[in-house]
């Protein structure tokens, strides 16, 4: 079973979600960590191991999914995206935030 984790702006508090950023901004900073869509304007974006699923629609964005399409590399490129980005990734089944 692949496993799946939500990404927030670190300023998301109980109160509600902070943006992310605008489409284009979350695209752009992506693609630099060679994680994009397929074409222009889709909304899953492919990456080593990983997909993220953006909100259809939303801009600019407040929440993302990321998906584990492949174990083994996956885990590095997600602690570089949260490290690079400074967003927060959370498991949605037990609430724990990853640590870069």
């Amino acid at each position: 079973m692949n496993q799946t984790f939500v990404i927030q702006s670190p300023d998301s508090s109980s109160k509600g979600l902070a943006p992310i950023g605008s489409r284009k901004e979350i695209v752009d900073q992506l693609s630099s960590l060679n994680t994009a869509p397929e074409r222009d304007g889709e909304d899953t974006l492919f990456g080593p191991g990983i997909r993220i699923d953006l909100t259809p629609g939303r801009d600019p964005v407040e929440q993302m999914l990321l998906s584990v399409t492949e174990e083994e590399i996956a885990y590095l490129v997600i602690m570089r995206i949260s490290r690079i980005c400074g967003w927060r990734i959370i498991d949605p089944e037990t609430g724990q935030e990853l640590d870069p």
